[in-house]
This record gives structure tokens, C-alpha cells and sequence, in this order.
């Protein structure tokens, strides 16, 4: 009865806007031991997703009992050891009620041995069993070992490429070692196709070593130095010149500093006492009085003195001055004093 009215809901829902359903729902089965039923959509869920299951030729059907959770919304349903049945086809019905309207995600039948994701191996080894060859052994945590087929990835420090090869027990021998590399093993499993046609690898292992790992540091010096040390050098010059840009008023002051302004000192000088430095320096008028100059000058008064009779005065021919209206030609004080010209002196009283 119950089983009716899933189908009937199912039918109801295949009536809803599809396009509004997040993606399909993806269940995967880790080691055999837990199951999670996913359907996270890229777009953020607003509606709470309700999720039943039930196998083939079984009319039970239970809703999830442990639902996983984003921000308060189902994500996605946590299944148990004891809830997972292989070799059986695993029914799922997803749906949700939103503003009256039935949404649901397309679902289909699963063969859950077909999604299960095996552990990583663990505890490998790496043993000498000639001068030339290694074995490689791990440990799977796998109920049922022979379901399992590996992948051995591999490289030496001399090596540029990772090499990997498929192995079918748990053990891997590695011929042709050179003892002058230093080597780096990683192990991951999946269910071969005896027990399924699942795709899923397991991660890979936590790797193992083995070489002479002088030579490895030796090798990995180049590598530090490119990597690791002139990112870092350059990161650090980066940071410096940016620092530098950003206080560059500083650098300027300090590479051409400014001309001090006098007034910051002397601001009684200039503003107080209007530039007046006795003043300011506080010197007393009376040596100021002292400094002032104090002396006369007598006055020097320059005459010309007449010339002496019979002689010519200098005058006389094409420079000879015109005589005024009224006056005579030969001045005065030469008639007087009958003196030359040309013997002039100046007496200065």
C-alpha cells in the first residue's frame, strides 16, 4: 500500500517544473562499509528533499534515516553497513514540497556493487630479493581482496614522468633497479570485473620510498633553488619595492632634503620684533648708538685763476667763444690781471 503511493507520488511529480530539480541523485558505496546518496546541485537548494528506497522483489520502503546537511537543507542521505544490499537493484525516490507545487530528481535503478570506492592500500613494503630487483607488497582493508585489481605508479628523482602499471594480486616486483636513483612508490585498488563494473579508483596510497636519498638531496638542490628559494627572493623584493613606493616622500627627504624654513625657529625674530635682529638679539641702544656713524666733511671750493698780461688766451681762433651784446670780448679779470691762460692753476680753500 505503501509502495502504491510512491508510484502515485511519482506520477504526480513527473507533472512539476522539471527544470527547477536539481541534478540526479550520485550514490557511492566506500569500502562496503557506508553508502552516501548525493544530489547537491551547483545552485543553491531552498527546498527540503525527502528521500525513500527499497530493493527489487521488496515492497518495504523506508525513508532515509540519516540525512546529510548544507546551511539547514537535505544535501544528501548516509546509509550503514546494514542498509546496504549488493547484487540487488537499489530503487530511490526523491521529492520535495515547495509553494504547493511537487518537485522531485530523476532517479533510476542501481546495482550497488557497481558504485562501490575501495579504501586505499596501506602497510606497503619494499624489499630487496636480488641485486637488481625489488618487491613492492601492500595491504588491502577490502572484505574481499580477490574483488580487487591495483595500479602501481612510480618515478625516480632522475625521472620526469610518473610510470604506472596494472597489477592483479598485491604484489609488485620492480626489475633493473639502479642503486644510484632514489625511488618513489604510490598503490591505488578497484573492483575488478569479476565483482563489478565500477570506474571508481580508490585515492592513492601514502607513498613509500626507497633509494639512497644522498643523492635525492643532492638532486632536489637545483629544485629548492628554483622552486622554492628565487619565488621567495622575488616575493620578498616585491614586497620591499612596494613598501617603498608607498614612503617614497620619505626617500626623497632623505636623498634631497628640504631647505629648513628659518621662520619655524625665529618666529619672535620675524613676527614679534618685525626683523629687527639688536632688537630680538636684545643688544642696548647704546651700543647700537655706538655703531652708527659719526664724523663731518669740510666743503673744497675750486676757482680759476686770471691769466697774465701778453699773453694769448686759448680761445682765440675758430673755438673762440662769442662775446655777448654790451660786454667785451676779453673777460675782465684777464685785462686786470694780465695773466696767461695757459699757465691756469686751481687753489683749493
Amino acid at each position: 500500500m505503501f509502495l502504491t503511493l510512491i508510484l502515485l507520488l511519482s506520477g504526480l511529480s513527473q507533472q512539476a517544473m522539471a527544470a527547477q530539480s536539481p541534478p540526479g541523485v550520485e550514490c557511492v558505496v566506500f569500502n562496503d562499509q557506508y553508502m552516501t546518496c548525493m544530489w547537491r546541485s551547483k545552485e543553491k537548494l531552498t527546498a527540503n528533499y525527502s528521500l525513500y528506497y527499497w530493493y527489487e522483489n521488496r515492497t518495504l520502503v523506508v525513508e532515509c534515516k540519516h540525512y546529510l546537511q548544507e546551511g539547514g537543507i537535505n544535501t544528501g542521505c548516509w546509509f550503514n553497513h546494514s542498509e546496504i544490499i549488493q547484487f540487488r537493484t537499489f530503487q530511490i525516490h526523491v521529492n520535495a514540497s515547495q509553494e504547493g507545487k511537487s518537485l522531485f530528481i530523476p532517479t533510476k535503478g542501481m546495482k550497488l556493487q557497481d558504485l562501490v570506492k575501495p579504501a586505499p592500500p596501506g602497510n606497503l613494503t619494499i624489499q630487496n630479493i636480488s641485486n637488481n630487483q625489488l618487491q613492492l607488497t601492500w595491504v588491502s582493508t577490502y572484505h574481499k581482496p580477490s574483488c580487487l585489481e591495483h595500479a602501481v605508479k612510480y618515478k625516480s628523482n632522475k625521472d620526469t614522468r610518473w610510470t604506472e602499471q596494472l597489477v592483479s594480486g598485491e604484489i609488485f616486483s620492480f626489475p633493473s633497479v639502479d642503486y644510484e636513483k632514489y625511488y618513489t612508490f604510490y598503490v591505488k585498488s578497484k573492483i575488478n570485473q569479476y565483482c563489478g563494473t565500477t570506474q571508481l579508483w580508490s585515492e592513492w596510497s601514502v607513498p613509500v620510498f626507497w633509494g639512497n636519498i644522498k643523492d635525492a638531496t643532492e638532486e632536489q638542490a637545483p629544485w629548492v633553488w628554483i622552486h622554492v628559494v628565487l619565488p621567495a627572493a622575488s616575493l620578498t623584493l616585491f614586497l620591499v619595492l612596494v613598501i617603498l613606493l608607498i614612503r617614497m616622500e620619505r626617500i626623497w627627504v632623505i636623498f634631497m632634503p628640504r631647505i629648513p624654513n628659518p621662520s619655524k625657529n625665529f618666529d619672535e625674530l620675524f613676527n614679534t620684533h618685525k626683523g629687527n635682529f639688536p632688537e630680538w638679539a636684545g643688544v642696548s641702544k647704546d651700543v647700537v648708538e655706538s655703531f652708527k656713524p659719526n664724523y663731518s666733511e669740510s666743503f673744497c671750493y675750486v676757482s680759476e685763476l686770471p691769466p697774465k698780461e701778453g699773453t694769448t688766451p686759448l680761445w682765440e681762433g675758430n673755438d673762440k667763444p662769442r662775446a655777448h651784446p654790451g660786454h667785451s670780448s676779453t673777460p675782465a679779470s684777464s685785462r686786470s690781471s694780465g695773466l696767461s691762460p695757459s699757465k691756469n692753476s686751481y687753489v683749493g680753500v
